[in-house]
């Protein structure tokens, strides 16, 4: 019977671990002590402690047992099942809290990458007629040429012309693998054109449309939600350069079951229509700095936004211009993870508002970084529609986004 028990408490342990947030942003202007007590059960046992960063300022001690936090610092919550198990330590962090302004406009997005992708590998015609693969696997998809017999290299033609010069058969490929950069010794073929190649399919850029989500009082922005990944080898680009560019939406494909909807438009590439910088491609989203006034967002006011845990399920609107015009849509959210693995997929959204559905269908590509709107506060964004049910889809929380 004892060994039940303490078996029972341990997979308590481990479902209460997974529940509770490994780390929490709690606005300055709120109660913080009803926040953790309507998180963490009665039966849990907590104790407070300030933080390695938040001891230097001197404060006193918080006593044992006291949940207050009431300074604009950083805490530990340490969590026990009855004061016995550990369940786990929460960071909380204390801030002021922030204001933005809400996008919903589509934008072009054009992107260099560092160095060039390898997406793929082939084979090659030789001049004796033999079909050869001459790189085998000794490339692989997702690596980045920085540089081909000691010449850096940034675009894929010049890649194409270092490997059409080679001589003795082989070129010295510098490559960024991962983290770790590493040379790699290629044989090359004489192709039946007389060029020497080594069947490798490489990529320097892409683009294509998203939403831009917020842009903050000093122009930064944050836009999709999720990262820029190349659509062969699925790795998340490493950034060189890239810019936003004005987008018009002509058309729009609905979603359907079994096939994701689009919208379809056209990027102004012209210097005139760079709206702005795109500094870092991450899993949380694309962000950088706007260059110039967008007179969408000049007719809306900055709003707070809402934390994780300031959010319920229940009604919310979906900011877009999928027709042009920049409206609020009705939605419903309907599940809430705090603790989501994938922040991409932190919360589950419904698509609710008869337009909508009847102009997209629900969710389409082309409307990731769409900012979600409850009670007034940003509180998230669009990131991916259920192919199965496009009136479905995830959403992130803004505070990852920031």
């Amino acid at each position: 019977m004892a060994i039940g028990c303490v078996l029972c408490s341990i997979l308590y342990v481990k479902m209460l671990s997974a529940a509770l947030p490994d780390h929490l942003t709690i606005a300055s202007d709120t109660e913080q002590t009803d926040v953790l007590e309507q998180m963490i059960p009665e039966y849990v046992g907590k104790k407070v402690q300030k933080s390695v960063e938040a001891s230097a300022s001197g404060a006193s001690d918080i006593p044992k047992g006291d949940i207050r936090l009431c300074r604009e610092e950083s805490y530990t919550v340490e969590c026990s099942l009855f004061g016995i198990f550990p369940v786990k330590e929460i960071q909380v962090d204390v801030v002021e809290r922030q204001e933005l302004i809400p996008g919903g406009i589509p934008v072009g997005i054009y992107m260099k990458t560092e160095g060039v992708l390898i997406v793929g590998t082939g084979e090659v015609c030789a001049m004796d007629g033999t079909i050869q693969e001459p790189v085998g696997d000794i490339v692989r998809s997702g690596d980045y040429i920085l540089a081909v017999n000691h010449v850096p290299v940034t675009e894929k033609e010049e890649v194409t012309q270092q490997i059409h010069e080679a001589a003795e058969g082989k070129v010295e490929l510098q490559v960024l693998r991962g983290e770790q950069i590493i040379e790699l010794q290629v044989p090359v073929v004489q192709a039946d054109d007389g060029a020497y190649k080594a069947g490798i399919w490489v990529r320097d850029d892409t683009q294509g449309i998203g939403t831009l989500t917020f842009v903050d009082e000093q122009g930064n922005f944050g836009a999709l939600g999720h990262g820029i990944s190349d659509i062969d080898t699925s790795t998340l680009l490493t950034l060189r350069s890239g810019h936003l560019y004005a987008a018009d939406i002509r058309s729009v494909i609905r979603g359907e079951q079994g096939v994701p909807g689009a919208l379809s438009g056209v990027i102004r590439y012209q210097k005139d229509q760079v709206l702005g910088s795109i500094e870092r491609n991450t899993s949380l989203g694309i962000f950088g700095t706007l260059t110039t006034e967008l007179p969408l967002l000049q007719q809306k006011s900055a709003k707070k936004v809402a934390y994780r845990q300031e959010i319920e399920p229940g009604p919310a609107t979906l900011l877009c211009a999928v027709d042009g015009a920049l409206r609020e849509y009705q939605i419903e959210i309907e599940k809430i993870n705090l603790n989501s693995y994938d922040a991409n997929k932190s919360m589950m959204i419904r698509v609710t508002d008869p337009g909508l559905l009847e102009l997209t269908g629900g969710i389409v590509q082309g409307m990731s970084g769409s900012p979600i709107l409850q009670k007034d506060r940003i509180v998230g964004a669009v990131t991916h529609v259920f192919v199965d049910d496009p009136t479905k889809g995830y959403a992130i929380f803004i505070e990852e986004m920031l």
